[in-house]
């Protein structure tokens, strides 16, 4: 049996006495056995992901020693001290903006790994001493990159921009990449004197006939995937020109691989691992709610939600036999969430389990604290909510663990993130899926093209018939296309001008009642 991991060199604990039954490493030696050992060979450079032949090496990013081959080693070294490199230069004013001011913003273009990681990570870690401020551009909401541009309008010309792209095909990203040329060219700012791309390799991207033009790129590498790319140049890169202490970061991640690759019972990554099986048996269905008690850690429930469920949330093992895996993600923050849906967490459905984090350093000073009621402080009382919810949780026989580090800095934030990258892969072992590919995340990708290419079809049939005005239903039948499909996208063209589209023509179509 074991309910508590603690490691008291780094403060990295786990608590799993708010599980209704202990773990049993006994009655599950084998599925531990063999999760270790297929770790061991993915760290080794084994074919991992099947599907696309290719290793899956993220581990390497931060023990570049561990990678199966020197040249794998060097480049890793390579990109890092380049980073580093660029970093400085930028905060030393060696290099400057289009109009020769210096750099003061960062504008991250990317979407789900691209974004997630360094998103997390740099409000996690932010600072008053800052040197540079990060914003993201991570969907193709029109809306929503203008309120970021806006934000950077006045500071256009000293903001820095990062396009990250792994194959260059990403049309969440093209778009971004093409509305900020555009805002660029708007106030006559040359775009590229202030770009730096991170991409494949012979991806498009890499090889677009403006490849020359950009001020800098950076690699990625086909045994990096996306959820598990915030230590690569996707990560480090804007985190480094933020003015995160980047090496403390992988050096966290690195210690906490090495403390997962320790026997079961010092494993925290196989015990979490374990604790995820126990808890779901196996099986697909169960829910998670994340929980940090720390505002700084708000967005790691939102990070998870890639990082677990892209790796975990499977229709076939790998026999090909459809068992439909998942782990579905939620949360926020504590205590807030003690006013939201913790009620429904304690006395509603038993298909959900709940994982504190716990941070017990309050705040950076430490020596003045007011009392703020019952000879307690705020983060007396932070820490009884947290406590005390799990109490609640227990005594109404549901499940929930805490994980607890010390501090909210640079080397913690590295060891949280390996921690959950690690357990993944061994959860993955144990239900006998491939933690490392995502074919269903195409689906919509692909009919989101085919709705496009409807689109145009539509405005190619209005436009034979200038001034005829007819209801959905009949631009459906002259294009083949279904009506309620047809009906969304004509209004969504009347709301947005289209001169082609007049609102009289969406107001109906067969089957819908106004």
């Amino acid at each position: 049996m074991a309910n508590f991991y603690f490691d008291e060199a780094t403060g990295l604990s786990l608590d799993f006495n708010g599980l209704q039954k202990p773990l049993d490493l006994a009655a599950n030696a084998e599925l531990l056995q063999k999760a270790q050992a297929n770790m061991q060979a993915l760290e080794g450079g084994a074919i991992a992901n099947p599907d696309e032949q290719r290793m899956v090496g993220h581990y390497w990013l931060r023990a570049p020693q561990l990678a199966p081959t020197p040249e794998i080693c060097q480049e890793i070294e390579q990109v890092q001290a380049a980073i580093w490199q660029f970093a400085e230069q930028v905060h030393s004013g060696r290099i400057l903006g289009c109009t020769g001011q210096p750099f003061r913003n960062v504008l991250v273009v990317g979407i789900g790994g691209s974004s997630l990681g360094p998103v997390f990570v740099s409000e996690a870690l932010q600072s008053p001493t800052d040197r540079l401020r990060l914003f993201f551009i991570d969907n193709t909401d029109p809306d929503g990159m203008d309120m970021v541009l806006g934000r950077l309008e006045a500071e256009l010309a000293q903001t820095l921009v990062i396009v990250i792209s792994k194959s260059g095909g990403t049309v969440e990203t093209q778009n971004g990449l093409v509305e900020v040329r555009s805002f660029f060219a708007k106030h006559d700012l040359n775009f590229f004197a202030n770009a730096v791309r991170v991409t494949q390799k012979g991806s498009p991207f890499d090889t677009a006939p403006d490849a020359d033009k950009w001020l800098a790129s950076f690699p990625m590498w086909d045994w990096v995937g996306g959820r598990t790319s915030v230590l690569s140049a996707v990560g480090l890169l804007p985190l480094a020109l933020q003015g995160v202490d980047c090496r403390q970061l992988l050096a966290g991640a690195a210690k906490c691989d090495e403390l997962s690759r320790q026997p079961a019972a010092q494993n925290p990554a196989l015990l979490l691992a374990l604790a995820w099986h126990s808890l779901s048996g196996g099986q697909g269905g169960t829910s998670m709610a994340v929980l940090p008690y720390k505002d700084r850690l708000q967005l790691f429930a939102k990070y998870l939600q890639q990082l677990i469920m892209e790796s975990i949330g499977k229709e076939f093992d790998l026999a090909g036999r459809k068992v439909r895996q998942g782990l579905a993600v939620f949360g926020n923050k504590g205590s807030s969430d003690q006013h939201s849906y913790v009620q429904q967490l304690v006395a509603g459905p038993e298909n959900v389990f709940v994982t504190f984090i716990e941070v017990l350093r309050d705040r950076a000073n430490t020596i003045h604290q007011p009392i703020v009621r019952d000879e307690s402080t705020s983060g007396d009382y932070l820490q009884a909510f947290m406590l005390g919810t799990s109490k609640a949780l227990r005594d109404h026989g549901k499940n929930s663990f805490i994980i607890t580090v010390r501090d909210v800095n640079p080397f913690n934030v590295g060891m949280l993130i390996a921690l959950f990258e690690r357990a993944v892969g061994f959860y993955a072992s144990f239900v006998g899926i491939n933690a490392y590919h995502q074919p269903a995340v195409e689906f919509g990708k692909k009919a989101a093209g085919e709705i496009i290419a409807l689109k145009n079809r539509l405005l190619a049939e209005m436009s034979k018939q200038p001034g005829v005005f007819q209801p959905a239903d009949f631009w459906a039948e002259q294009t083949a296309a279904d009506p309620a499909l047809v009906w969304h996208l004509l209004r969504h063209l009347a709301a947005n001008g289209d001169a082609a589209v007049k609102t009289q023509a969406v107001l109906e179509f067969a089957g819908v009642e106004r």
